[in-house]
């Protein structure tokens, strides 16, 4: 597993990078196909809590799945036991759900062997634009497409924590943009072929 820590404000002594690294490497038990994980650290200064350590876990395993936890604690070492925690507990309800299931509808033989394209998703900051204001990109990810069937989909966008998911449908190899409604509900766009 490639273990990539980021701090964004401030120094991660050798201490702190060898916990991270202890706690993260543990997750190889539950999950062997984790490939990397990026670990984002950043130290805010709150007026109730006082100095607060933020940590950000993303984890990428080889057939797509992605995981994210992010917890906060006034302790970096206890920030990190929680994300460890809350990806343990991810790793353990995808399993559950996917790799005891039935697995006759997903042979590899129905999904066509193509080159997976990589797509920019823009986030575009949502609040309230202010006359004379521009808005502007503040943020660009990119990220993989793989064919995956809907409720592949609908649990990584669970997992992921968005209200939006963009992917290839394996069914039909159709780009598809996958959202949560506001009755709870999910939808699904599926544009047409010209």
């Amino acid at each position: 597993m490639d273990l990539t820590i980021k701090s964004r404000n401030g120094k991660i002594t050798e201490r702190q990078r060898q916990h991270i690294e202890e706690k993260l490497g543990k997750l190889g038990r539950y999950m062997d196909q984790i490939t990397s994980a990026n670990v984002e650290v950043r130290t805010e200064q709150q007026r109730q809590a006082g100095e607060v350590h933020r940590v950000q876990v993303t984890l990428t395993g080889d057939r797509g799945v992605i995981l994210r936890a992010e917890e906060q604690s006034s302790d970096l070492y206890g920030a990190v036991d929680e994300v460890q925690s809350v990806l343990q507990r991810q790793i353990k309800r995808y399993k559950e759900k996917f790799w005891r299931r039935e697995r006759h509808r997903r042979q590899p033989d129905k999904i066509a062997a193509s080159e997976i394209p990589s797509v920019a998703v823009d986030d575009v900051d949502t609040g309230d634009a202010q006359e004379g204001r521009e808005v502007e990109v503040i943020r660009t990810k990119q990220f993989t497409l793989r064919p995956m069937f809907t409720d592949d989909a609908i649990e990584q966008m669970e997992l992921l924590g968005h209200n939006f998911f963009v992917f290839q449908d394996a069914e039909n190899l159709r780009f598809s943009v996958l959202y949560r409604r506001r009755d709870g509900d999910y939808g699904l766009i599926v544009p047409d072929p010209i």
